[in-house]
């Protein structure tokens, strides 16, 4: 069996040996470019300019196909660590001898065991706890039901509705829900004259001469006359008036109890509710209420049939309710309650670990010289563990799985190079691709060295800066599919770490400052929070536990984006690499260079300025990078402050320098030298390469065609003054980008546009159409990139931005003092 240790010696030894390569490759790239400082000014023009060229243009060190087998070999070799230890004689193979145990031994079958702890996790007592929001639902639901009773109660009106000692409370019962008919028999025995029985000794008692339906109606008659011989005939049609008012309620009451409308949501009440009195309805609801809460203490579990519910609110009601209102009482209970138990997750988990941990481990026993497998027989689970055990199960590198698996790796390397090629017609530098195979690289040596989660979100956020969205996705999305084809990662893990990783890929390449990369990190760890949380409520997590690693999760996605936005600047600086974000900061007009520009240089800062103008518009109309040709462009003429008069923008109505010198060849160096000094102030400032390139391809190899012009004159006169094109020519190299080829006939339609003010806009067209071609025809922009239907949009779009700038204004009359 290989040991870890082995296996991470063999991964450092590829990643070191390719790591070399790689590195001796960037540096065959660098060096030459470093050689730039050193040719001399003095050199021929024709030699120097071959040399700036072919220096700008150096993107080759060793051979291209050693480059691909290294990546494809490294790459293979980091991600693939699952093919490097894997059994030959595993589970099901037929063993091709009879292997005999060369020792006693008594082995834990690790699996078997597993398989039992999980059987013990499954079938563990699950632990139930009363849920407090469910009791509260309870408790509300119960007091929603008894508000409704004591509605109908209100309804029906006070009972009992008078005094006690005037009525009883039996005969006032009865008179309010007595039937029509004996109602008015009791009426009409209230208004005869009933003859009298009179005892020596004794009041005189009345006899009845009516026939009573029933005793109760009796006992209200006898009442009712006994309360009219103690009052007046005004007093007891007042009674009876009070009695017929009741009887009108009790019967709006009744009506209401019977509405199918009740009926149909869910009352529990009838008309026993109507017969209590106010201080007898106060103690049912109290006695209701201690029930409720016996039986909540006791616990409801889910599924518990209706029977078992059943007899336990009888044995509560029974145990404390008076039998008049028992069957109100279990009607209200048996109403609102529901299960209140729900599952204890941690405790249950505790309960399922305990019982895996008492599980005790499967042993595997063998004697010395015992035949644990025979030749042609397969090898069973049992088998596996003591071959495994010792060391005769045959492990090793599976070199079909390997092989297979490195042309995965060779057809996502492919796939890679196709979306480079897509979205850059050059193709990336070397250095970029030595960026990428590092980033690459660096996922699985993170999973190597046992963190928990991968860098996915830190590469996307990374490489949609640097290189834009479709890039950033390709190899976010590359990486995220050799994960689990090479390594064991579990699904909660991997997976919201994908999700990040191609959400910050996909918005890196589109923000514009850092607080809107900020504000990403957040996006991808809510991201990376939500998703891990779904997953793991699907495998059965916890809630307790979940939420605390659910938030840990969100916060190792939001980790990395600061990783990410911590190392950027350091990337960009070592791999000389330009973000638009770094070409805003770079645009600031208070960076050193610029704040010396318009300092120094005013003029030339004003020329820059709309050339910038100019530039942005075409760039913008032909969906360039706006934010580079605006960078680039207030950076390609820095270079004449080394000499800010011998530039006429900055001679501001002084004498002409040039006129001074009177020699063209002089004035012509001068002019010439404003793109090497401008390389070197570049340099010293540490502007990106990209940014740099402006300051010579604006020019191009272009002729100084006035000074030219000149020493063509004054050769004339002196024939012993003879003129090399090279002296009054740039070194070059000519534009090897569209943003840089738009900058070089922006420059150069500027000075046109602004000395004709006066000119109509067709005017305007045709004298920018007219450099445009002069351009074109010198062979300037042949490597740029543009085409000719390019060139016309540009001369439109810059006439239109002159015009914009060159718009009339209203004259002011003039104004006399008073």
């Amino acid at each position: 069996m290989r040991s870890p240790q082995s296996l991470a010696r063999r991964i450092q030894q590829i990643w070191i040996g390719s790591g070399r390569f790689l590195q001796q490759k960037a540096l065959n790239l660098g060096l030459p470019r470093l050689l730039l400082s050193s040719i001399p000014a003095s050199a021929n023009l024709s030699q120097r300019s071959k040399r700036l060229q072919k220096q700008f243009s150096v993107r080759e060190g060793a051979h291209p196909t050693i480059v691909v087998a290294i990546t494809v070999i490294s790459i293979t070799s980091a991600f693939g660590q699952r093919f490097y230890d894997q059994p030959q004689l595993n589970v099901g193979k037929i063993s091709p001898q009879t292997i005999q145990a060369p020792a006693d031994a008594n082995v834990i079958d690790t699996k078997a065991t597993e398989e039992k702890r999980k059987a013990a996790r499954t079938i563990a007592i699950t632990v139930l706890t009363a849920d407090s929001r469910i009791n509260d639902q309870i408790h509300q639901d119960l007091q929603a039901a008894f508000s409704k009773g004591s509605a109908f109660r209100q309804l029906a009106g006070a009972h009992p509705f008078v005094e006690t000692k005037t009525l009883s409370t039996q005969t006032q019962r009865y008179l309010r829900q007595v039937e029509e008919g004996e109602w008015r028999g009791v009426l009409a025995a209230l208004q005869e004259k009933a003859p009298t029985k009179q005892v020596p000794g004794k009041p005189a008692v009345p006899i009845p001469n009516l026939t009573i339906a029933n005793p109760a109606q009796g006992q209200a008659i006898a009442e009712l006359q006994a309360y009219r011989r103690s009052g007046t005939s005004q007093t007891l049609a007042a009674l009876l008036n009070k009695v017929t008012e009741t009887r009108r309620l009790y019967a709006a009451a009744i009506a209401a109890l019977r509405d199918p409308a009740m009926t149909q949501s869910g009352n529990v009440y009838d008309a026993s509710l109507l017969d209590l009195s106010d201080g007898d309805w106060e103690q049912l609801q109290l006695q209701i209420t201690q029930a409720n809460e016996r039986i909540l203490a006791q616990g409801i579990s889910p599924g518990l049939p209706q029977s078992l519910l059943e007899n336990a609110v009888n044995l509560q009601v029974q145990a404390g309710i008076s039998p008049g209102s028992r069957a109100i009482a279990a009607k209200l209970l048996l109403t609102t309650l529901q299960p209140n138990l729900i599952k204890d997750e941690e405790q249950s988990k505790l309960k399922a670990e305990q019982a895996a941990q008492e599980v005790k481990p499967e042993i595997v026993s063998v004697r010395q010289g015992e035949v644990i497998v025979s030749a042609g027989q397969p090898i069973t689970e049992r088998e596996f563990v003591l071959l495994d055990s010792f060391n005769l199960s045959l492990r090793g590198t599976n070199w079909v799985g390997f092989i297979a698996f490195g042309v995965v790796v060779s057809g996502a390397v492919g796939l890679f190079w196709f979306v480079d090629r897509r979205f850059h017609a050059k193709g990336l530098r070397n250095r970029d691709y030595v960026l990428v195979w590092l980033l690459t690289l660096s996922t699985p040596l993170l999973v190597t060295l046992g963190v928990p989660s991968t860098n996915l979100p830190a590469i996307g956020l990374l490489m949609g800066t640097f290189y834009g969205s479709a890039m950033a996705l390709a190899l976010t999305g590359l990486v995220s599919g050799l994960l689990p084809m090479g390594m064991t990662l579990g699904v909660s893990h991997w997976l919201p770490s994908v999700a990040g990783g191609l959400l910050a890929a996909f918005f890196g390449g589109r923000l514009r400052s850092r607080e809107e990369l900020a504000l990403l990190g957040v996006a991808v760890g809510l991201t990376q929070g939500a998703l891990f949380l779904i997953l793991s409520v699907a495998s059965g997590m916890g809630w307790y536990g979940l939420l605390g690693a659910t938030a840990i999760y969100a916060l190792v996605g939001l980790a990395w984006s600061v990783v990410a936005i911590g190392l950027s600047p350091y990337l960009e600086n070592l791999f000389d690499l330009v973000t638009t974000i770094r070409l805003v900061e770079l645009a600031n007009p208070n960076r050193p260079l610029l704040k010396r520009l318009a300092a120094e240089t005013p003029g030339t800062f004003q020329h820059t300025l709309f050339v910038a103008t100019l530039a942005e518009a075409a760039a913008r109309e032909l969906g360039c990078n706006v934010e580079l040709v605006r960078t680039g462009t207030l950076y390609h003429d820095i270079g004449k402050m080394h000499d800010p008069k011998g530039f006429i923008e900055n001679q501001m109505g002084a004498p002409n320098k040039h006129d001074l010198i009177n020699d063209p060849w002089k004035s012509a160096a001068i002019i010439r030298k404003h793109v090497t000094e401008g390389i070197v102030m570049a340099r010293k400032a540490r502007l990106p390469k990209v940014v740099q390139a402006f300051i010579p391809e604006h020019q191009g190899s272009m002729l100084i065609t006035y000074f030219h012009h000149q020493a063509q004159q004054l050769s004339q006169k002196d024939p012993t003054k003879s003129v090399n094109d090279d002296d009054f020519r740039y070194a070059g190299p000519a534009p090897q980008s569209r943003e840089t080829g738009i900058v070089m006939v922006a420059d150069s339609c500027e000075a046109a546009l602004r000395s004709h003010k006066d000119a109509t806009p067709d005017d305007a067209l045709n004298m920018i159409n007219k450099i445009l071609r002069a351009r074109w025809q010198d062979g300037q922009l042949a490597e740029s990139g543009l085409t000719r239907e390019e060139m016309t949009t540009i001369g439109q779009v810059f006439v239109q931005v002159w015009q914009q700038s060159n718009h009339q204004r209203i004259a002011y009359p003039k104004l006399t003092a008073k």
